[in-house]
């Protein structure tokens, strides 16, 4: 279903017509009550992602995942048999949280053989099984076989570790990233591997963060300085060529650059170091010369839309997930934690090839700084927006047709909370 326009025969809302094109409420956004039903309803029912198998170069690696917003925190390793498990990050003893450094609110990483508990010393392998417990004689029928720790279930797919908090997910990985996500297998993730990292905690719901990088009708205005002259302008606005949806999840496509050199771009769309540096917001000017990172050789579900030129598909993975790639042969990832009905923790990475020289570092470090840029001029509209919609001054807001992926978002939460109240009055009749 690839177009390279706007369809002829109906908007791009259009093509859904479950989606509607009514008047939006945003009172999922500013609900407490609704907010608890997603800790169940979403995030303990549907694959979430919590890294990357480079976090975990070598046997005995390991790193620790808070996830504040279904009240737990998990352990992800490889084991000794090369294989990448997850746990619920709770000693089986006492409850003691089991694996952190300097606090236990804080994340770690390292490398290990066994996990000890700092509180009463029970050591467990990285299969999860209990091997050393204190003064075992002191138990009453005690069989250390049946105090493992609690699994999580985990896959891994094109390099990206997912987990899922359900007893038994009613979905496998593949199954729930369908065909429109799984479009991207084959792109050489394993080739763009320096990574840069960022964190902060914002004041707004989640939903609200995923809407500002889902629409790219605030970008003529909000990032005006940033935008590829051909393709904007303050009084037209911006419009991405191509839309999708794939059941729980979205894709937005734009064009980009098609013989302009950079060099000859207005110097008032961009910053004073770009043309000196040689790259930007869109990254680095000059492709990286690796042959699996040419437009050409990449998997065809990254440009769905066969747009000529493209220069991003923006990838909205259910629930809080982003893979945003970019021709120029670099990708950056979101990921929007939930920690209150109003506040949530922003991850950002930017992935690219490895460094071979420190011009090549010093393009890539300006990229992820202004690309950051970017982000936090979203996120410095966030708390404005949460404050207003908690005003409740307003209760239905309209939606244009290029926003049909936020509109899509909160269909679906809505969709999933639902769906979990049905399950949970089946049970209980």
């Amino acid at each position: 279903m690839a177009h390279a326009g706007k369809p002829a025969e109906a908007s791009w809302t259009g093509r859904y017509p479950d989606l509607g094109t009514g008047l939006v409420s945003y009172e999922d956004s500013i609900s407490p009550e609704f907010y608890e039903l997603e800790r169940e309803a979403i995030f303990k029912r549907a694959w979430l992602n919590v890294g990357r198998v480079e976090q975990l170069p070598r046997k005995g690696s390991f790193f620790t995942k808070n996830l504040d917003v279904a009240k737990t925190a998990v352990i992800i390793a490889r084991d000794l048999d090369g294989r990448v498990r997850a746990f619920h990050n709770v000693c089986r003893h006492r409850g003691n949280k089991l694996v952190w450094e300097n606090t236990p609110k804080h994340e770690t990483s390292g490398v290990c053989r066994q996990f000890m508990c700092r509180y009463h010393g029970w050591r467990y392998g990285l299969d999860g099984q209990l091997k050393f417990v204190l003064q075992e004689e002191e138990f009453f029928d005690f069989d250390k076989a049946d105090f493992p720790l609690v699994s999580v279930h985990c896959e891994v797919w094109e390099g990206f570790i997912f987990i899922n908090l359900a007893d038994e997910p009613s979905q496998t990985l593949p199954e729930f990233l369908g065909p429109m996500v799984r479009g991207l297998e084959g792109y050489p993730f394993h080739l763009v591997t320096e990574r840069y990292a960022y964190k902060a905690d914002l004041l707004s719901n989640w939903k609200i963060y995923l809407d500002a990088f889902q629409e790219y009708y605030h970008a003529s205005v909000l990032h005006s300085q940033q935008q590829v002259p051909s393709l904007r302008s303050f009084e037209s606005g911006f419009k991405a060529p191509y839309y999708q949806t794939d059941g729980p999840h979205r894709l937005v496509s734009t064009g980009g650059w098609k013989g302009v050199p950079r060099h000859l771009l207005p110097r008032d769309q961009m910053y004073p170091i770009e043309p000196n540096i040689e790259a930007g917001l869109m990254g680095p000017w000059q492709r990286p010369d690796i042959p699996e990172l040419d437009p050409a050789n990449l998997p065809a579900g990254l440009n769905p839309g066969g747009l000529d030129p493209w220069s991003i598909s923006n990838f909205q993975i259910f629930p809080n997930f982003v893979i945003l790639v970019y021709e120029r042969g670099w990708y950056l990832t979101y990921q929007y934690w939930p920690t209150s009905h109003n506040t949530h923790s922003w991850e950002m990475s930017y992935y690219f090839p490895q460094s071979r020289n420190a011009s090549e570092r010093i393009r890539h470090e300006l990229t992820a700084v202004i690309s950051k840029e970017a982000g936090l001029q979203d996120a410095g509209t966030l708390d404005g927006t949460q404050m207003g919609l908690e005003s409740r001054v307003i209760d239905r807001y309209p939606l244009s047709d290029q926003e049909i992926t936020v509109r899509h978002l909160h269909k679906v939460a809505e969709n999933w909370v639902q769906s979990y109240l049905r399950d949970e009055k089946a049970v209980r009749a």
